[in-house]
Formats: structure tokens, C-alpha cells, sequence
């Protein structure tokens, strides 16, 4: 029996013992890549790739979009958020515009920032109340 890619390998593994706050921190983190790639596109006037990767960041957005919990009070501005980061999205793909992908790379990292503090904050958390008897 064949082993597959060691890299492919681990990057299953990872997804598949994710938390899900590990796992939108990893969208997060996707989503910057293919932002980076889309103005790498821009750039050298790749007009395919920049839609395709333009288009994989607005499917990221997308995703936490339909995951939003509509319940609590944030999710209604985390929605209009994600809203505003689509429709600018598109509107650069249209327009072959590389300062609105930077201006939503800008969004984008902010929101993967806060994410990941509150990951941190919350493995703290954990932490201390696993040491109390």
C-alpha cells in the first residue's frame, strides 16, 4: 500500500482534530491566502487566477455567512460585515481593482486577529479551571 503526499496527509489530520474555533481561524487563514493570491493575479494581469482565487475568498465568506448563529446579537453584525466584504469582493473581480482586495484583506485579518485571541483567551481559560481540584 501507497502512502499519499505527507503534507496532504497532515493537513487531513489537522481539519479532522480541529476545534471549530480552529477550524474558522484556518478559514480565516485561507481566505488571506487567496486574497494574497488574487492580488498577485492583479498584478501580473492574470485575469483567471485573480478570479479564481477572488472567487475562493468569497466562498470562504460565504461559509461563515450560512454558519452564522442569527440568535446571538453579534452574528446581525457579523453579517452585515460579511455582507459588505462579499459585495466589495465582487466588486473588485468586476473592476480588476487591487485596492479593494487589500482594503477586505485589511477587514479579513483584523476579524482573523480577534478570532484568534479569543481562541487563546479561551484555552487559557480551560487551562486554569483543568489545575483547580
Amino acid at each position: 500500500m501507497a502512502l499519499g503526499n505527507p503534507y496532504q496527509t497532515y493537513q487531513q489530520n489537522s481539519v479532522n482534530t480541529a476545534s471549530p474555533g480552529e477550524l474558522t481561524l484556518m478559514l480565516y487563514d485561507g481566505c488571506l491566502k487567496f486574497l494574497s493570491q488574487a492580488k498577485k493575479a492583479i498584478d501580473s494581469g492574470s485575469i483567471e487566477k485573480r478570479n479564481i482565487n477572488i472567487q475562493k475568498a468569497q466562498n470562504i465568506i460565504q461559509e461563515f455567512m450560512v454558519t452564522l448563529n442569527m440568535d446571538v446579537t453579534v452574528s446581525k453584525d457579523l453579517m452585515s460585515m460579511y455582507d459588505y466584504l462579499y459585495r466589495r469582493l465582487v466588486e473588485a473581480n468586476i473592476h480588476n481593482n487591487k485596492e479593494i482586495v487589500e482594503e477586505v484583506e485589511q477587514f479579513v485579518r483584523e476579524l482573523r486577529d480577534t478570532w484568534k485571541q479569543a481562541i487563546q483567551i479561551n484555552r487559557q481559560k480551560q487551562h486554569s479551571s483543568n489545575g483547580r481540584i
